[in-house]
């Protein structure tokens, strides 16, 4: 599978290009555009799969949908243009091993061969971080698209990194995160307009998106006429 990721940062689309008989999983939605040489498919699990009811309802726990499409290329040389839902930006992550942890709703597509599943996070860190308690978690090897609002950067942490609750992307399982303070005291911390912040530790990649939703959606909401 070979993929161009076009008008970055803040509108950004992926095409990808299939030979025959390749096959890639997306997100219910994400398909903008395709040739005409797929045949599509929707289930519950990974293709190929078996027991996929209880997979898809972890799934809508972490944010994401129960189906999965299935998009396989009867032709070769087929074009399949996927989107995210929001404006921002869509990255690659190439998996050899291990997992990576993705926030609920970043999660757009990978080859057939990554596990999709659900990864608790616990109540604590869901509750102070304004994230889901479940995460969705890819493992194997393959290739990823994640998708973000905003743009989003890549930091490869080698001890400790901070980063505001709301902008986590996706991590790698050799990374922790605990909930903390974002200043020396609670008080001073959201009087400076950061609050709670997550702290990782470990050394691994973590992607970050330069704006959140709910901050967004604050910001725009007093600013809309009621119809």
């Amino acid at each position: 599978m070979q993929f161009e990721l076009m008008y970055r940062p803040a509108m950004t689309v992926a095409q990808l290009t299939l030979q025959q008989h390749e096959s890639v999983t997306c997100e219910v939605g994400a398909m903008v555009a395709m040739s005409t040489g797929f045949h599509v498919e929707t289930t519950s699990r990974k293709k190929g799969g078996k027991g996929g009811l209880l997979k898809g309802v972890k799934r809508m726990f972490s944010g994401e949908s129960f189906f999965l499409n299935h998009f396989t290329s009867t032709e070769p040389g087929q074009k399949l243009i996927i989107g995210p839902s929001l404006l921002g930006d869509v990255m690659h992550h190439r998996l050899t091993g291990g997992s990576l942890i993705v926030q609920g709703s970043s999660w757009m597509a990978s080859s057939t061969d990554i596990e999709i599943d659900s990864t608790w996070q616990g109540f604590g860190k869901a509750l102070f971080s304004g994230e889901s308690m479940f995460w969705v978690k890819c493992s194997g090897t393959g290739d990823l698209f994640l998708n973000s609002f905003g743009a989003i950067h890549e930091i490869d942490v080698q001890s400790e990194y901070v980063v505001d609750t709301g902008h986590i992307v996706a991590f790698e399982d050799t990374l922790q995160f605990r909930i903390g303070k974002a200043g020396q005291s609670l008080i001073g911390s959201f009087l400076g307009g950061e609050g709670l912040v997550c702290k990782f530790s470990g050394q691994g990649k973590l992607y970050v998106q330069s704006h959140n939703p709910p901050s967004f959606g604050q910001a725009l909401g007093p600013k809309l006429k009621p119809r």
